[in-house]
């Protein structure tokens, strides 16, 4: 898995990943993602244009989003209070830039 970039957004309780993404094969970049985070996927939701997958890390759920329009991939929670979970793993994603 290679990453382009990531990024931190408090406002938006969310984390920006950049990478090259094949929206019919999600699965082949998601899942190493996932693997890489060490989180559980809970749900699987797409689309026409977007994939939602339901993440659980430690108790806490995020939210894993790629909009294919957009070329945007992010991971969200919901909670003000989860975003350190959020910080705590754009730690493990920096070996992959």
């Amino acid at each position: 898995m290679k990453l382009q970039a990531i990024h931190l957004d408090k406002a938006a309780l969310s984390l920006a990943i950049s990478a090259d993404i094949d929206f019919d094969r999600f699965t082949d970049f998601a899942d190493p993602l996932v693997a890489a985070l060490d989180c559980h996927v809970r749900e699987r939701q797409w689309g026409a244009d977007r994939h939602q997958w339901l993440l659980e890390f430690e108790g806490s759920q995020l939210w894993l989003n790629y909009e294919f329009y957009g070329n945007i991939c992010w991971l969200s929670t919901e909670r003000e209070a989860d975003f350190e979970v959020l910080e705590y793993l754009a730690t493990l994603l920096k070996p992959y830039l």
